[in-house]
């Protein structure tokens, strides 16, 4: 079974998201779950909050055990870019692109990941 949980509009862009999401794909909840909580980035706090509730729905809304969890699927996708502007030189202006991303993180327990 496989069970989503999923995060929108955090202030990060999605290239910084990705690389954490990309080191926890495949593991086992419980695995990433500890590294997570020492890895020294601001995404990681966001992906490891996204895995706990995404662990929290497999265990209360399916009954799942938490040891036979695996990450499926880890996916960082772009949100909405806030447009700012800057004043520039001789009455020019520069663009600042404030960027966001969106965390999906889908887990499966042992016996879908067989199959």
């Amino acid at each position: 079974m496989k069970v989503c949980a999923v995060t929108k509009n955090i202030r990060m862009s999605s290239q910084k998201m990705r690389e954490v999401t990309r080191q926890i794909h495949g593991m086992r909840a419980v695995e990433a779950r500890a590294i997570l909580g020492y890895v020294p980035r601001k995404s990681a706090r966001a992906v490891l909050a996204t895995l706990k509730s995404a662990i929290a729905n497999a265990v209360n809304n399916f009954g799942l055990d938490e040891g036979s969890l695996w990450i499926v699927e880890s996916v960082a996708g772009a949100a909405p870019t806030y447009k700012r502007f800057r004043p520039k030189a001789r009455g020019s202006a520069g663009h600042i692109l404030k960027r966001g991303c969106n965390v999906r993180i889908v887990l499966s327990d042992i016996s879908s990941k067989n199959n």
